[in-house]
């Protein structure tokens, strides 16, 4: 799986870390690296991750900053991004399969190394569902070009899930 990475000054570690990890699970990894090592703002990050992801450069992208709610806001401005900020194993669940997020917000500051890894090992191993999931999914794309969810058929669609891997071999 193709996977760009981007962390604020306040995740550095947990994303040199997750880095490290996917590498040695056998995935394409692309960091977003800010020049300065100092501090940086979290648009700046969510931007080239964001866009990777949108352009289909990357499959799915994984952010972190300090409480994951900024790269959060930031990526999801967007278009074609579905950033989900997530602190357990159920999100990282629920966010794929229910959500087909595509991109990937930890806290580095409210989580420890293992429940991060274990959230990233679940999210890159679950694939999105479809069905009346594929029909929300649709309405926030509508969303995103100034339409009306409202307006979206009643009908449940079907859609061809983003692959998956599984972090652990």
């Amino acid at each position: 799986m193709r996977i760009a990475l981007g962390a604020d000054h306040r995740g550095r570690e947990v994303l040199e870390r997750l880095d490290q990890l996917m590498r040695e699970h056998g995935h394409e990894v692309e960091v977003m690296r800010i020049k300065s090592r100092g501090m940086c703002d979290y648009p700046d990050v969510a931007f080239p991750v964001a866009q990777a992801v949108a352009k289909g450069q990357a499959d799915v992208g994984i952010l972190v900053c300090g409480s994951g709610i900024g790269m959060s806001i930031a990526a999801n401005k967007m278009r074609g991004i579905r950033a989900a900020l997530v602190h357990d194993e159920v999100g990282a669940d629920m966010s794929r399969r229910h959500n087909d997020a595509n991109v990937l917000c930890l806290p580095a500051d409210l989580l420890g190394q293992r429940l991060i890894e274990r959230i990233v090992e679940i999210w890159l191993g679950t694939t999105f569902e479809g069905g009346r999931h594929a029909r929300r999914v649709k309405k926030i794309e509508v969303m995103e070009q100034g339409g009306d969810p409202r307006q979206v058929d009643e009908q449940p669609t079907q859609t061809n899930p983003h692959p998956a891997g599984k972090m652990v071999g």
